[in-house]
């Protein structure tokens, strides 16, 4: 048996929704402001499937993901087809001159590993980190703006 928890954080950004848009649906710069993901590879042939690998301490994770729904500037929702179960989405909101950013994960944690681990405690971690993630985002997409 598997048991799935699920985890949404958000974060406002002042710069525009096309900015916001054009950062996110680039798969492959996601490493830039997610701490645990160390690749992402779209795949040439399908570029509907992408091919992640998280890594943190001693422990490293891979998956391939596919893209379920894609409208731009609103949604990118995706499941995982091997490896690591996941899905998820983000949602975008356009305040006009700010975007609203929404993250949910969930993921898939046999059922001994529920049993043996505190969910609580493993979805504080979890929702920390990607809140973390959102706030890197938030900086990183600030600085482009400010560049440009």
């Amino acid at each position: 048996m598997t048991n799935w928890l699920e985890h949404s954080v958000q974060v406002e950004v002042e710069v525009p929704i096309e900015l916001v848009w054009g950062l996110w649906s680039d798969l492959e710069q996601m490493p830039r402001w997610m701490k645990w993901i160390e690749s992402v590879s779209v795949l040439e042939d399908n570029p509907d499937l992408s091919r992640w690998k998280l890594a943190s301490g001693g422990f490293e994770f891979s998956w391939l993901s596919r893209i379920l729904k894609l409208v731009p500037h609103q949604i990118i929702q995706w499941e995982s087809v091997d490896g690591l179960p996941n899905r998820g989405a983000v949602r975008f909101y356009d305040r006009h001159g700010s975007s609203i950013v929404k993250l949910t994960i969930a993921y898939a944690i046999p059922g001994f590993l529920g049993q043996i681990m505190d969910n609580l405690f493993l979805g504080r971690i979890v929702e920390s980190t990607i809140q973390a993630d959102l706030e890197r985002f938030k900086t990183y997409a600030l600085d482009l703006k400010a560049r440009s």
